[in-house]
C-alpha cells in the first residue's frame, strides 16, 4: 500500500512504475468536480478511472474487499472517509466472490485491521495483497466524491522478470 496526498508526491514519481505515474498524474491534473460521476477510459481497460459520488457508513455495513488483476488507486475528492486496511493474510472468511466477474472478493472481516484517514487530496494505492473496506464514516455519514483508478496488474508484472 501507497499512502500520499496529490499536491506533494512529485518525490515520490520517479521511484514508481510508469503505469502507477500516468494514474497519480491524471489525479493531479483532472477537475474532478468538472466531471458527472461514471467510468473513463484513460489507456483503453489497461487504466481507467471511475468517478463515484456515495455516501459513508458504519463500519459494521461495509465490507473489506481486494482484487487480483487490478490495483486501485483511491483519491478523495470531496468529504472525508475512513479505510479500513490489512495485508491479505489468507484467513479471512470470504463473503462473495465476484472475481471472475469483477475482479472484486469481499470478505466478511478482516486480520489486523488499521484505519487511514481520507481526507480531499489524499490518495491510497491498494495492491492484490492489501485488504481494503472503503467508505467508512468518521462521525456519521457523509456525501463523498472519489476517485478510483484501475491499474492493470500486468502493467507492473510485465518485464520484471526480465
Amino acid at each position: 500500500m501507497i499512502f500520499g496526498n496529490v499536491h506533494n508526491m512529485n518525490d515520490m514519481l520517479p521511484a514508481l512504475p510508469a503505469a502507477l505515474q500516468t494514474a497519480l498524474r491524471h489525479l493531479q491534473t483532472t477537475d474532478f468536480g468538472a466531471l458527472p460521476a461514471g467510468n473513463y477510459d484513460l489507456q483503453g481497460k489497461d487504466i481507467y478511472v471511475q468517478v463515484i459520488d456515495m455516501n459513508t457508513n458504519e463500519f459494521a455495513f461495509t465490507k473489506p474487499e481486494v482484487h487480483r488483476q487490478y490495483i486501485d488507486v483511491q483519491f478523495l475528492w470531496k468529504g472525508q472517509e475512513k479505510i479500513g486496511v490489512a495485508n491479505d493474510t489468507g484467513n479471512n472468511q470470504i463473503a462473495n466472490d465476484l472475481l471472475a466477474e469483477r475482479d472484486l472478493l469481499f470478505y466478511s472481516g478482516m486480520e489486523n485491521e488499521s484505519t487511514l484517514s481520507m481526507k480531499p487530496g489524499n490518495f491510497a494505492v491498494f495492491f492484490p495483497s492489501d485488504v481494503h473496506r472503503p467508505a467508512c464514516q468518521f462521525d456519521g455519514p457523509e456525501a463523498i466524491r472519489k476517485i478510483v483508478i484501475k491499474v492493470r496488474l500486468s502493467l507492473l508484472t510485465e518485464g520484471a522478470a526480465q
